[in-house]
């Protein structure tokens, strides 16, 4: 009985191997040797990639044709009061070390001074910003961006220009606030006089800062808010839900099951539906309303 139960288990290691799914074949050397420079390739590309990319922003100063860069030093001549404010700009932290440092300074925003000091002052041999952002916008790569957003400053449209808002040649670039006399919200109060107040109710946020709600180059949102409908209010003003269902905000009923105030939340924003629309104070009302 041995014997046959020896030739069955022979039998049975064909049918075995035969079962086993047949294994994927080695890749050949030359497939192998292609794989290797093609990732060899793509890391090389990645390093290049992570040496070129610099964590400061990059411009070439703007030319004008026939003009080469005379240094700051020659423009003081003329120009001795911004000269002696400049130190304190924002600006003038920029730096270039080297030979490269003839190219900075007034310059890098104006063009190169040799035609305007040749002709003592000509017309149209110096880059004015104030009639166009694109100097500004050579390192102000963002603020381009913005600009183009569907609600914007009209500085695009050449209404108004970086300068109203911005001073290049003396202190912080923002204009008020800091050691100045003016408060920072005084550079917007001088187009937008109705916000100014004073507001026998105010609204603290005002405090603040206009930046705080507004987003002064360029917003997706109307009226460059920050943050569109109720969620701007909600960043200081606290929604608490109660089990029951009901939305308590700065302690009043918005909206619930039942009661007055139920349908506050589904009338539009809290300045548009009859409640709030005096956003930035009010003479009358403490819920800040006409």
């Amino acid at each position: 009985m041995a014997i046959p139960v020896a030739q069955s288990n022979l039998s049975m290691k064909p049918q075995l191997q035969n079962s086993l799914p047949p294994s994927s074949p080695a890749p050949s050397r030359p497939r192998r040797c292609w794989l290797l420079w093609w990732w060899s390739g793509l890391g090389l590309a990645a390093v290049l990639i992570s040496c070129g990319t610099v964590s400061q922003t990059v411009m070439a100063p703007p030319q004008i044709p026939g003009a080469t860069y005379v240094g700051s030093d020659v423009c003081a001549t003329c120009h001795d009061k911004i000269s002696e404010s400049f130190a304190t700009a924002d600006h003038a932290r920029l730096q270039a070390l080297g030979t490269n440092a003839i190219d900075m300074g007034c310059e890098s925003c104006h063009g190169p001074g040799s035609l305007h000091v040749d002709t003592v002052g000509g017309r149209n041999t110096i880059i004015n910003p104030r009639k166009s952002p694109e100097t500004c916008f050579k390192c102000h790569l963002a603020q381009r961006g913005q600009f183009n957003l569907p609600y914007h400053h009209p500085v695009l449209e050449e209404r108004i220009n970086c300068a109203d808002c911005h001073d290049p040649h003396k202190g912080r670039a923002v204009k008020g606030g800091s050691t100045s006399l003016e408060g920072q919200n005084d550079v917007c109060f001088k187009c937008h006089t109705q916000q100014r107040g004073p507001f026998v109710f105010e609204h603290e946020a005002l405090r603040e800062g206009c930046t705080y709600c507004h987003n002064p180059h360029g917003s997706i949102n109307p009226k460059l808010l920050k943050v569109r409908n109720a969620n701007l209010c909600l960043q200081c003003h606290f929604q608490r839900q109660t089990a029951s269902g009901q939305v308590l905000i700065g302690g009043v009923l918005h909206s619930g099951v039942t009661g007055p105030g139920t349908g506050f939340l589904s009338r539009g924003t809290c300045w548009s539906a009859g409640c709030h629309e005096a956003v930035h104070g009010s003479q009358v009302s403490p819920s800040i309303r006409f």
